[in-house]
């Protein structure tokens, strides 16, 4: 094995490139895997440009991917080399008393379930490590191309998550507020709880056409108005049952708590890389006593959370090609497909690279 890999790595806030570094020791329980699919995301955006977890120096980045076990420790029992896995991007210490009351991704700490491109360096690279492979890698079904595959480690979760948390039920109302990559999820983990009408706001064209394809009902362009006043008059004047927010900003809270009905709950999966404080509208919350629940949460990694999706998608409940709208081939092809999740043009859902084997 090389005693030394390439990686793309935050460099410090607002600067990335590429960095050499030792290859990652595997412990007992871990492995070493080479990544055959990587995808950038937008909280490497908010990590590396805006600095929204502080200041971090030559760690390689990235959080999704598919790859190849290269090696293993000598307590790992259910993978082997060559093995051809899903990496969730969350991967926690499932020995933590958090993971055992039930909160495995703050397994350690707040976030601290969250390792990669944040505690330790990230799958951008040529080689990475994962600890507790038994629970934190799933096998790849041969039936899932890499690139789709690619998907299941962090924006197929994260968008389901946004639904769990909402608690959507069968015949309810939905607002998924953000249809990008995750925003996509949660409309189609809110249609597959049984949701009745599904509202998505967004803006880009071809977002809102992969939002009908993954079941939204209506889409609310931001640009045509307060969306608020739009769900409030595509319910009749009721709100709706359930928030999903997978985009915005630290105002988007107050939106949501002014269209969803007292009861109704809101999941919120969105990463908020700036402003301090986030605003709850005294009134819409009914003076506080409204019985509107907000849920947050960061999504649950581990091996069985990545099987269960991999099957939604093996056996085609779930199609993820409408997600993948720019290729890339090589790993020299990482920054650029990071850099157009930076700048986000209007075709973009979601870029994905593929690394030859």
């Amino acid at each position: 094995m090389t005693k030394m890999i390439k990686g793309l790595a935050m460099k410090r806030i607002g600067e990335i490139g590429w960095v050499e570094k030792e290859v990652p020791s595997c412990g007992p329980l871990d492995a070493i895997v080479k990544p055959l699919a990587v995808a950038p995301c937008s909280s490497d955006v908010h990590t590396v440009w805006e600095g929204a977890i502080g200041e971090r120096t030559d760690l390689i980045l990235g959080h999704e991917a598919v790859g190849q076990v290269v090696e293993v420790g000598s307590h790992v029992k259910d993978f082997k080399p060559g093995d051809r896995v899903i990496i969730p991007a969350i991967t926690p210490d499932w020995m933590s008393v958090e993971a055992q009351a039930g909160f495995s991704m703050h397994s350690g700490g707040m976030l601290a379930g969250w390792k990669f491109s944040n505690s330790k360096d990230g799958v951008f690279g040529e080689l990475f490590h994962v600890n507790e492979a038994d629970g934190n890698l799933a096998l790849l079904p041969d039936a899932i191309p890499v690139e789709e595959a690619s998907m299941i480690s962090d924006m197929v979760p994260t968008g389901f998550h946004a639904a769990e948390l909402a608690q959507v039920k069968l015949g309810d109302t939905v607002c998924c507020i953000g249809i990008g990559p995750v925003g996509l999820m949660a409309v189609a983990g809110a249609n597959l709880m049984g949701a009745s009408q599904i509202l998505a706001v967004g803006s880009r064209p071809d977002c809102a056409a992969a939002a009908r394809g993954y079941g939204a009902t209506d889409i609310i362009n931001y640009k045509n108005g307060d969306i608020v006043e739009q769900v409030l008059e595509k319910t009749d004047g009721k709100g709706v049952d359930r928030v999903c927010i997978a985009g915005g900003d630290v105002n988007t809270m107050r939106e949501a708590i002014a269209m969803v009905k007292a009861g109704g709950i809101i999941g919120n999966v969105n990463y908020l890389g700036s402003g301090d404080y986030v605003q709850i509208p005294r009134i819409a919350w009914g003076f506080g006593m409204s019985h509107k629940f907000v849920h947050c949460g960061l999504m649950p990694g581990g091996r069985l959370r990545m099987e269960k999706l991999a099957s939604l998608v093996a056996i085609g409940k779930l199609n993820l090609s409408p997600l993948l709208t720019h290729r890339f081939k090589g790993f020299k092809n990482m920054e650029p497909a990071l850099l157009l999740m930076k700048d986000k043009p209007r075709d973009l859902i979601k870029p994905v690279v593929t690394i030859e084997e």
